[in-house]
């Protein structure tokens, strides 16, 4: 890996185009190194991944509406939709929006936290539908992923987008629009502008994940999708892109990240070496925020410790910066400690989590969520006995360089009414690559077929589950089949609703 120092140059001071980030994470994307057996099998697991909590997802409204919408913009030889039978087609960036939205809704999918957070996996549906209006092959689409993942991990990496209020598709989108110049092998140059246009247009603020949470945080990657198709698409017809996009003196670093005196490193693959970033991230075993995946781990383990909950005084997680102030109470959000809040706003609570998690022993991507779960009295008396400080340990370890030490979890302190302490910590969740029992192929095809037991049909599951896993011999008619139907008469809004606008 080579690290890349990016600044903003003031106009007198031209910056040649070689020299731009967008140019060098250009190269990176047309650069024709072969997907190492690591990646390509951590790729497959990820497609099961994504498809299985899409379908779970499939009848939740924010996924309806999101399909319904694609539903009014049909395509012969185009792009499949989640739950949709694989001979009805539609435009790519109509079924990235469709299936990115079904994807992201259970907040269920794979994750990377570093200087700033991302779920890469929501790069797998712009690119797969460009892979089936395309006509690329299973090796094609490969490739296409392996960039995907590679530049949004690194610019998760270098620079904080969160630091500055701004939601993290900025990193998303230029990281699909490379990944799709890979895929249909574009020239250097045309990568290079996609990948402007594309960071250009999708800056936006982290209110989406502020406050009472709505369904947005479910459509924003998928809009991230519209706009990287979009961008490509330009670009392909010959079009530039503001320039220099990072860099520039009224570009993205200059007045929507640091300043004009702020400076970024980006690492990025020398020329010829795999990209192997994917192999860096970790998906959930529960469905919730990532940074509580290890506290739910955690809290199951100590309550079997406690006989009786109402004799708990107080709770403190000591854990990191992001824990407390995205999560925890340090983000001041009363929310966050409201038994009427809406699920999106309760995934982004580990207060609420934590006490969930301690009084059941178990966690459930529906049955956690439910308000008669939420507002059970004795649920929040404990929730509300639950608060979060900030460790600078805990912190250092969460942006470790060195994958194998980074540590997302927390020391929980646990003081009962009688004065004992029952004190516990885990670093990482047990489905970690390093932990207690990491997820391997059969846990992602146990996850699928967990997720999609009484939704799709026997016969289904295996032809989906049999195809991915020969994703690299696909053909372009099997890449087309990449996609997971559902019997209609069990699909919400399985045809074109006339309410909204299209």
């Amino acid at each position: 890996m080579k690290n890349h120092k990016v600044r903003v140059y003031p106009s007198k001071e031209p910056l040649a185009k070689e020299d731009q980030l967008a140019w060098k994470m250009a190269e990176v994307a047309t650069d024709p190194v072969a997907v190492s057996a690591g990646a390509t099998d951590m790729i497959i697991n990820r497609i099961i991944d994504n498809a299985s909590v899409a379908i779970a997802a499939s009848n939740r409204r924010p996924v309806a509406n999101a399909r319904s919408m694609a539903l009014c913009h049909p395509r012969n030889g185009g792009a499949t939709v989640f739950g949709m039978p694989n001979d009805q087609t539609f435009s790519p960036e109509w079924a990235a929006w469709a299936n990115g939205t079904a994807v992201r809704e259970l907040d269920f999918h794979d994750t990377y936290l570093a200087a700033d957070y991302s779920h890469p996996g929501d790069n797998i549906p712009p690119i797969l539908a460009v892979a089936q209006t395309k006509g690329k092959s299973g090796a094609e689409l490969l490739r296409g992923l392996a960039t995907g993942y590679e530049l949004h991990v690194n610019l998760v990496k270098g620079i904080c987008l969160h630091e500055h209020k701004k939601d993290h598709i900025a990193h998303l989108c230029p990281a699909s629009a490379a990944g799709i110049g890979t895929m249909l092998g574009l020239n250097t140059d045309t990568v290079y502008q996609s990948i402007q246009q594309a960071l250009h247009v999708s800056f936006s603020t982290r209110q989406s994940r502020k406050g009472e949470i709505s369904s947005w945080k479910a459509f924003a990657p998928a809009h991230s999708s519209k706009l990287a198709i979009e961008a490509v698409d330009r670009c392909m017809r010959g079009e530039g892109a503001p320039s220099p996009i990072y860099e520039g003196e009224d570009s993205v670093i200059a007045w929507m990240l640091g300043g004009k005196g702020a400076s970024y490193v980006v690492p990025l693959p020398e020329k010829g070496e795999a990209k192997d970033a994917i192999l860096e991230t970790y998906t959930k075993e529960h469905s919730a925020e990532y940074q509580s995946q290890a506290l739910i781990d955690l809290a199951f383990r100590m309550r079997e410790k406690i006989s009786n909950f109402s004799d708990v005084k107080s709770i403190v997680l000591h854990t990191s910066h992001h824990t407390h102030y995205v999560i925890g109470t340090g983000a001041g959000d009363p929310q966050k400690m409201d038994p009427k809040a809406s699920r999106e706003t309760l995934d982004h609570s580990i207060m609420y989590i934590f006490a969930v998690a301690l009084e059941d022993g178990s966690w459930h991507h529906v049955n956690s969520y439910t308000p008669e779960r939420a507002g059970r009295p004795e649920t929040v008396a404990l929730w509300h006995k639950i608060s979060t400080v900030e460790d600078p340990k805990w912190t250092e370890a969460y942006h470790d360089p060195n994958p194998d030490k980074k540590r997302f979890g927390a020391r929980v302190v646990i003081t009962m009414n009688n004065g004992d302490v029952i004190e516990d910590e885990l670093g990482v969740a047990n489905a970690h690559p390093a932990g207690a029992r990491p997820f391997v192929r059969e846990n992602y095809i146990k996850k699928f077929d967990t997720l999609t037991e009484g939704i799709i049909t026997q016969d289904e599951r295996n032809r989906f589950i049999d195809l991915v896993q020969d994703l690299p011999n696909l053909s372009v008619d099997q890449v087309k089949l990449l996609n997971v139907q559902i019997p209609m008469a069990q699909l919400e809004m399985n045809e074109r609703d006339h309410r909204g606008i299209f």
